[in-house]
């Protein structure tokens, strides 16, 4: 049996190797390191592929959360609703564009932003929400657009994790997870259901001004040059992160199918255990493209298990072992622990297994072995 890689991005560069070194090389030979045709090549392609009338390539996905609500003008006071249990990034713009962070619970089933406790955290100075498409589980998109515009907010997509996934409508109608907002971002790092082999991200859009605001706040603030016209920042995709993305785009359905399967392996040799709650698998919607495959281990030693799989050699992770709630960064005496009882009891629970698109049959069958072979003895 091959190493097992918690991400295995070797694997995935062998198997595109040819077409990912030309594309780098095209770059090389043209010398348009910055903004090149690479960059134009992709973006039309990312657009064409969401469906979205807009997609602004910038520099990492913190970049595109950050450049996201400056280009929607909110300003410094401003609360901004967004989940308890996710990384650091998505409350972290919030707070360095000085507006005021409110963090909610999420729900137990889909770990996404529970919509009633948005609702509940809703003030007069409340305009955005941010809702996290977690693990690549698209979050409730039609709920929590109808209460945005119930109360007059905007919503500010993370789809750093969810790329691919797809937000299905009561109608029957379907949209991929980052463009139903008033504006998503996604980041490109490595790690990421589509990656590429640096920093990178995007931010997405369907409104025509919004979309020119942002793409002036990228370059500094300019359309012609040394013309400032907004406050910008300095953060653009280079060429050759476009170059590797645009070799993997073409793909991005397929891995997300690979993921797919990996998680099914996975849950059909893993639920009906009673120390596991395996993350479900919507076979109408495509709801789930599992940029990480989450347990949770319930009334046994999650950090044992943990600890054994590492000893068999399998790598594994806790994501997020404490509530931004509970971050030194973050503390707020707003914030009581009697108001996130499902984060708190996630992150005792949760453990992340590998999950990419070239895990095997042997290694999947070693992964889940192993785990029951802990909890069993």
């Amino acid at each position: 049996m091959k190493k097992i890689q918690m991400v295995d991005l070797k694997g995935q560069y062998d198997a595109i190797k040819d077409t990912v070194n030309t594309s780098i090389q095209e770059v090389l030979d043209t010398n348009a390191y910055i903004n090149g045709p690479q960059v134009h090549a992709f973006q039309k392609s990312l657009e064409d592929y969401l469906g979205v009338k807009h997609v602004i390539p910038c520099a990492n996905g913190t970049d595109a959360l950050q450049i996201a609500m400056m280009g929607l003008g909110l300003q410094p006071g401003d609360e901004v609703i967004t989940a308890d249990f996710t990384f650091a990034a998505t409350v972290e713009v919030i707070a360095l564009l000085q507006l005021t962070p409110v963090l909610v619970d999420v729900d137990m089933y889909n770990m996404n932003i529970n919509i009633d406790k948005i609702r509940k955290a809703i003030t007069p100075k409340t305009k955005a929400i941010v809702p996290v498409h977690l693990f690549g589980r698209a979050a409730n998109m039609e709920a929590i657009m109808a209460l945005a515009k119930e109360h007059n907010l905007y919503v500010i997509e993370d789809n750093a994790q969810a790329i691919g996934a797809n937000c299905k409508f009561s109608d029957g109608t379907k949209k991929k997870a980052g463009t139903i907002g008033h504006v998503g971002a996604t980041s490109f790092f490595p790690s990421k259901n589509l990656g590429c082999y640096g920093d990178g991200g995007a931010i997405f859009t369907n409104d025509d001004t919004l979309a020119h605001t942002l793409r002036g706040i990228v370059n500094h603030g300019m359309y012609e040059r040394y013309h400032h016209d907004v406050v910008g920042v300095n953060s653009r995709l280079d060429s050759i992160q476009a170059a590797v993305l645009n070799a993997k785009l073409p793909l991005l359905d397929q891995y997300s199918k690979a993921r797919q399967n990996a998680a099914r392996k996975y849950t059909a040799a893993l639920e009906g255990h009673k120390n596991i709650i395996a993350p479900s698998i919507c076979e109408i919607c495509d709801c789930h493209v599992f940029h990480q495959y989450t347990l949770r281990i319930i009334d046994a030693d999650r950090n044992g298990l943990m600890q054994h799989l590492l000893d068999k050699g399998i790598p594994c992770a806790i994501y997020y072992p404490i509530p931004l709630h509970s971050q030194k960064a973050y503390a707020d005496a707003r914030y009581k622990e009697e108001d996130f009882p499902v984060t708190n009891q996630l992150v005792k629970e949760v453990i992340s297994l590998p999950m990419h698109t070239e895990l095997d049959d042997e290694q999947i069958q070693f992964i889940t072995q192993s785990i029951l072979e802990f909890l069993n003895k």
